[in-house]
């Protein structure tokens, strides 16, 4: 594989036991066979860059406890061990039943995000892909909002182990990794903020930056102060562990005024790799969510797939992975990764294009859930009607706090630059 190829994790246990995750019963089949039906997963697909489908490893009990506990691993990886009193300690009641095939679950998904990591690291292309990963409610000790596996938490900490170097004329300049951590689910990443969160350290060394678009309100899940705009006077400020709470209604109109935000940040931390969680329970007609009225096309500025396409094909010099997450409309969701699959394979400047949004869903022998998509049968996931009440004033209030966090960054990540490694470098021809 090279570095214009993407890689594509999947196999018939993932999807197999993905698709028993209660809060999303069949959803990683109808994901995979959506993207079979549509052809991205062959060859012969007409695209800039080659997919290349990958099988996951199962992780073991070592790549777990790299972030997770001894004894919460004991509980969800042999269940019937499990003593039943433990159940609440360990989160695993209401949102987050014991099913059958949990450990199974639990190792191939965070496999697939290692996977999916490690062609990155190892520089055998440039994008990895993982839509059963994205987990990232999950804690260290602790199963939390449909999640079981901090699969996120364990690609970040694997991507900061990397040594990266940039080659002078006459020196070779060496630097720790720096990777960037970007949300995209309608509820706040909580379990990845608290996993990196330091807000008493200022070192220009810190390696990892979070910041997670989202919804935030008394009683939406997850309460956490964290997700909160910057400069929160009750929160002690970690200019690493950032949030971009919209309020309800957020369209592609709002995304793409606080858009700019984003990139300044990407620019100022200047990422070797970031990971993007790509939830779609903020599309509209989300049945769970109904908070944001966003829309799937890249065509509109500032939709789902216009931010993906900006970060693929816009974001240099950074190798990127992208996870799935939220989403409980399961056609919909099978919708915007197919789409975004395209997306990310096909250079939009160049000979593929994206899949057309308009495109009906393949209806063939080969692809039993074709009624699942009515009553459009089409790729499209548009806006609705709701309201978007992210004001004008709002959005200045975001620009402002945005414009701060830029500046303590920029003074942050001033104060120490890489030190040159006087080393000879080769000049062989």
């Amino acid at each position: 594989m090279s570095s214009s190829s993407v890689a594509y994790v999947v196999s018939q246990d993932l999807l197999k036991y993905s698709s028993r995750l209660p809060s999303n019963p069949g959803r990683s089949i109808l994901i995979h066979s959506l993207a079979n039906a549509f052809g991205l997963l062959s060859p012969e697909y007409p695209s800039t860059r080659r997919l290349q489908v990958i099988s996951p490893r199962l992780a073991t009990i070592e790549d777990l406890s790299v972030y997770h506990a001894r004894d919460y691993l004991q509980a969800v990886l042999h269940v019937e061990e499990t003593d039943p009193e433990s159940l609440v300690e360990f989160g695993l009641e209401d949102d987050c039943p014991r099913f059958s095939g949990l450990p199974e679950y639990i190792r191939l998904v965070a496999g697939a995000t290692i996977t999916a990591a490690n062609t990155l690291r190892s520089g055998y292309t440039d994008i990895s892909i993982n839509w059963d990963g994205g987990r990232h409610h999950a804690q260290k000790s602790r199963a939390s909002g449909f999640c079981y596996v901090a699969d996120c938490v364990l690609a970040i900490l694997l991507l900061k182990k990397t040594h990266s170097a940039t080659a002078s004329a006459h020196v070779t300049v060496q630097r720790k990794p720096r990777v960037m951590y970007l949300d995209l689910d309608v509820h706040f990443s909580d379990g990845v903020a608290q996993a990196f969160y330091s807000p008493f350290s200022s070192s220009s060394s810190r390696q990892v930056l979070t910041l997670s678009i989202h919804h935030a309100a008394p009683g939406f899940f997850p309460s956490s102060p964290l997700a909160q705009l910057p400069f929160d006077p009750s929160i002690p400020f970690d200019p690493f562990t950032l949030s971009l709470p919209l309020l309800e209604g957020a369209s592609s109109k709002s995304f793409a005024i606080i858009w700019p935000l984003i990139e300044h940040i990407k620019d100022i931390f200047n990422p070797d790799y970031v990971v993007v969680q790509c939830g779609v329970d903020g599309l509209a007609g989300d049945p769970k969510c109904k908070v944001f009225n966003w829309s799937l096309d890249m065509a509109t500025e500032g939709s789902l797939g216009w931010c993906v396409s900006r970060i693929v094909n816009e974001w240099k010099g950074s190798r990127k992975l992208f996870l799935g997450g939220g989403g409980y409309h399961a056609p919909n969701a099978a919708r915007a990764w197919s789409y975004l699959t395209s997306i990310i394979v096909c250079h939009s400047t160049f000979l593929g294009k994206p899949l057309d949004i308009s495109i009906n869903i393949p209806d063939d022998p080969s692809h039993t859930a074709f009624p699942l998509y009515a009553p459009s049968f089409t790729l499209n996931v548009p806006a609705g009607n709701m309201l978007d009440t992210n004001s004008p004033e709002y959005l200045i209030e975001v620009q402002k706090k945005f414009g701060r966090t830029s500046e303590m960054l920029q003074r942050i990540l001033q104060v120490q630059q890489p030190q040159p490694d006087f080393q000879p470098v080769s000049c062989s021809h």
